[in-house]
């Protein structure tokens, strides 16, 4: 899809299980910014297959990985709501491992999970929540356009510690023009 030197940013397919549940063990050991530790999503591999295989046609969610020489570095999801009243929206989640922050994969994500959310599933509010002391992350959603819309005190409680987020919207058409 986007390629930007060697990363290269495309739909995952169920042919990146491995690697995927690699990625998300090495992503939730490194940064407490995530809803998982270092044992990764509670899933199998082949309800992770199953999964992606349901993504690669599906016109209302979708998932990206970033790699790099293979390796998948990045990934980023949309999760767009199916119920009438709730199909304007739907909600993003994106993660990079911590040795390439700062190289631009954050970027190419959000701008590929963006463009599949407004173009292919219609969606007008996209909705994140991010740790609020995640300073980088929330710099890059501000970039492209989300605003905070409110606080969520204790999001997350890790190692006995609560954590608080920001919930963020991005919203297509312009709030302006929302009812």
């Amino acid at each position: 899809m986007n390629s930007s030197e060697n990363i290269i940013i495309e739909k995952a397919s169920p042919e990146d299980t491995a690697e995927l549940l690699r990625f998300l063990k090495a992503i939730g050991g490194e940064t407490d910014n995530l809803t998982f530790g270092a044992e990764g999503l509670p899933v199998s591999p082949d309800e992770e297959r199953e999964l992606l295989a349901s993504l690669e046609t599906s016109e209302t969610s979708a998932m990206f990985t970033a790699k790099k020489s293979g390796k998948i570095v990045g990934n980023a999801h949309f999760t767009g709501m199916t119920r009438e009243r709730l199909k304007h929206r739907g909600t993003i989640g994106i993660s990079v491992l911590k040795s390439e922050w700062g190289q631009g994969i954050g970027t190419m994500l959000m701008e590929a999970v963006i463009d599949f959310a407004r173009n292919t599933a219609h969606a007008e509010i996209i909705s994140l929540e991010v740790k609020s002391d995640n300073v980088r992350a929330i710099k890059l959603y501000e970039r492209f356009g989300f605003e905070k819309i409110g606080y969520f005190k204790g999001f997350l409680k890790i190692n006995g510690k609560y954590a608080d987020f920001e919930l963020m919207n991005l919203y297509f058409p312009q709030e302006s023009e929302l009812p």
